[in-house]
Parts: structure tokens; C-alpha cells; sequence
């Protein structure tokens, strides 16, 4: 299985100097997540597929999360941009095909993939090997369902994102793969995050703090429409048994 062509290319110059504070910014929640979710496992080796210019490698060896940091990308800018952090911690850093993870089975004690398999063409394939070299797999997705999420189709393709999910959504695409739901969280963005995305749109902003209040006093709102759900999994040895 091979990424299209013109994916390849749109990913492959994607990363500049000019977004890498947003991205840094953007990075620092997301490796939060990872973090609060993964202090209840043991691990000794970590893998990041999916890590674009390194943004949360950056936060994860800056905090110290773990000796051993490696990172899978399909862009060659991303991965320049990268190696030229010197991340402390990092080990690895390595191009591949954007389905094949060079490394043997249950290679890692822990695999995240951040805000990367809503741009994947063939998800369940990509899901599939993250499983199979890892035996702890930490998940995060941007939540942009709506009931009219088709109107929205030029929004959502200039970020790249070609998969829409709900946390149940994802839940089920897991589920389905035999990972195991172990703990999630039902994000919301961060004030740093808001100030950035909405600096030209104080109205915007206004909203959106409104809605973050609203879902913060119902948890049960926040799990159906949250800005972000992550999610750690760990797998069954199995195929899922159909009919």
C-alpha cells in the first residue's frame, strides 16, 4: 500500500519556518495529553509516528518523558526541521512510506500518533501497524463533526484532513481493530491556543470561550463535541470475528 502521489507531495514541502511557532504553540497540549495519559504505564522506548517538524518530540525531551524518543515521518521537510531542534532525546528519526513502520514487532513499549490519522488515506492499515510494533498506542484527533460537515469540504481539505470522527466514532474504528480503550480525554483548546487561532476575530474568540464554558459545566456535551479526543489503547492478539 503507497500513499497517491499528489498526498505525497503536498506533505513532503509542507513544513517552513513560518509556522513553526503556531506549531510549537499548538504541540505544547497535545504532548500534555500524552503525558497524563501515559503515567499510569511502564515503558522504556517511545515512537512517534506521524511527527511532522517535531513539535511535541520538542516538549516531550524538554519534560523529560523519556530516554528514548523516535519519530516516523513521511516529509522531508518535516524531518529536516526536526533533526535541526537537536532534540535531546531523540534517537531515531526516519522517513518512511506512511504505512510501513520499519521496526519488528511490540518493538515499543509505546506508540502515539497525534493529529495524524484524519489525513490518512487507508487508516485501518496504517492503525494496524502501529499495533503491531507497539503494546501501549496513545491516539489524539481532532473532533470536527458536524451534522453538516459535508458543507465544509474546501474548509476541512485545506488542513489536510480527509477522515472526520466523534470520540464514539473513533472508539469504533479502534474497537474494531482490537485495541483495548483504556482511558481517554475529551479536550478542549487551550487559552495560548485560542488567542493564536482567533487574534484577528475577537468575536470568534468571545464564542468560542462561551462554548468552552458550556461544555466544561457538562462533561456529558464535552464527550459527544470536544475539540480533541485522545485516547490510550493497548491491543487484543486477535481478529475481530465478524458474522
Amino acid at each position: 500500500m503507497e500513499i497517491s502521489q499528489n498526498i505525497k507531495e503536498s506533505y513532503s514541502k509542507q513544513y517552513s519556518d513560518s509556522m513553526a511557532e503556531w506549531r510549537l504553540m499548538g504541540a505544547k497540549s497535545k504532548a500534555k495529553n500524552i503525558v497524563e495519559l501515559a503515567k499510569e504505564i511502564k515503558f522504556k522506548n517511545v515512537l512517534e509516528v506521524g511527527s511532522g517538524e517535531g513539535s511535541i518530540l520538542y516538549w516531550l525531551s524538554k519534560w523529560g518523558f523519556s530516554d528514548n524518543l523516535n519519530c516516523v515521518e513521511i516529509s522531508e521537510s518535516g524531518l529536516e526541521m526536526t533533526r535541526a531542534r537537536n532534540i535531546e532525546h531523540l534517537k531515531d528519526a526516519l522517513l518512511f512510506d506512511g504505512y510501513k513502520i520499519p521496526y519488528n514487532d511490540d518493538h515499543f513499549d509505546l506508540v502515539y500518533c497525534s493529529h495524524v490519522i484524519e489525513h490518512v488515506e487507508h487508516e485501518r492499515i496504517l492503525l494496524r501497524e502501529i499495533k503491531r510494533v507497539s503494546r501501549y498506542q496513545i491516539f489524539e484527533v481532532p473532533i470536527d463533526f458536524s451534522p453538516y460537515v459535508d458543507k465544509k469540504l474546501k474548509h476541512f481539505l485545506s488542513y489536510g484532513h480527509i477522515n472526520i470522527y466523534t470520540p464514539a466514532l473513533f472508539r469504533f474504528l479502534l474497537m474494531t481493530e482490537n485495541f483495548v480503550v483504556k482511558k481517554d480525554i475529551c479536550g478542549l483548546f487551550s487559552n495560548e491556543s485560542l488567542k493564536i487561532m482567533y487574534k484577528d476575530n475577537k468575536n470568534g474568540l468571545y464564542k468560542m470561550k462561551l462554548r468552552q464554558l458550556l461544555l466544561k459545566a457538562s462533561p456529558w456535551f464535552r464527550g459527544l463535541k470536544p475539540n480533541t479526543y485522545t485516547v490510550l489503547t493497548t491491543k487484543k492478539n486477535e481478529e475481530i470475528a465478524i458474522f
